[in-house]
């Protein structure tokens, strides 16, 4: 076999791993730039080359004057909105999934609704809606605004979960004389929260870094994405580079986290109880 055929043979059964790893490449070259310019000192506040190579950044991730003060603001409203949105989404997603009510079809139509109209138009429609309300732009509208559009996300991300579960493990342990509520926290419940927590995390990101909502509805609030946007017209701080780059290996740990803790089995232990005694309870 000739060196040109044994060649292309290769390409042919590793194209779609070589396609893949050029995409992967593209989406993470940024970070990769931020990362980069995390340990960078600049010329000037106003140039992003490559001069000298410091830690001090990392040292001192507070030097940017209100930084640290709109990253804490943010992660407040994340969290704060991840909370909410999550307890909602997930009733919804069980209501759409198990249950049949009248307007079922319209609410799920709805659901998808704040996921595919423009952030701008979310953003103004709800500054209009506070304004003819009377009611003053700030924290506290922000994180109305976060939940509102975090609850669709989290939703499909639960129901996606909910119909992928097979009904007959719940019927079984009822079956075996479990109670609804012990059938729910001990067969329902530890299937579910895997689609929970990604639905949690997917929540905290979106909040996190969403800018458009939040600047028709923030008054005087400066989140993080917006000291990004203020700093801009005067140059990012190194530091900026620093938390975001924190951001991504946080969120990337999390991810493996929950992986690995839903990937490794439980050890069984040495003496079994009866199946019915154990789902049960008794």
């Amino acid at each position: 076999m000739s060196v040109g055929h044994r060649f292309w043979r290769w390409v042919a059964d590793h194209w779609v791993l070589a396609v893949a790893a050029l995409v992967l490449g593209y989406l993470l070259l940024p970070v990769a730039v931020v990362a980069g310019l995390s340990v960078n000192r600049p010329s000037s506040r106003l140039s992003y080359d490559f001069a000298e190579f410091t830690l001090d950044n990392w040292r001192d991730p507070c030097a940017a004057p209100g930084m640290c003060g709109a990253v804490l603001r943010s992660v407040q409203i994340g969290f704060l909105a991840t909370l909410v949105s999550t307890v909602l989404g997930t009733l919804l997603a069980f209501a759409l999934v198990r249950h049949r009510f009248r307007g079922r079809a319209a609410a799920n139509l709805l659901v998808l609704a704040p996921m595919a109209t423009p952030e701008v138009v979310l953003g103004t429609s709800l500054l209009a809606l506070l304004v003819a309300a009377g009611i003053p732009q700030g924290f506290w509208t922000v994180v109305i605004a976060h939940v509102m559009f975090c609850v669709s996300f989290v939703v499909v991300t639960v129901r996606a979960r909910l119909s992928g579960m097979d009904s007959r493990l719940e019927e079984a342990a009822l079956d075996l004389y479990a109670s609804e509520w012990q059938a729910f926290r001990r067969v329902t419940l530890p299937l579910v929260l895997p689609g929970i927590v990604a639905a949690a995390l997917l929540a905290f990101s979106l909040s996190f870094d969403d800018f458009i909502v939040t600047n028709f509805n923030s008054g005087t609030t400066v989140t993080f994405p917006m000291y990004v946007w203020g700093a801009n017209q005067r140059g990012i701080p190194p530091q900026v580079n620093v938390v975001g780059t924190a951001m991504f290996g946080l969120a990337l740990l999390l991810m493996l986290a929950v992986r690995v803790r839903w990937r490794i089995p439980r050890r069984r232990p040495a003496r079994t109880a009866p199946v019915r005694d154990r789902v049960g309870g008794r």
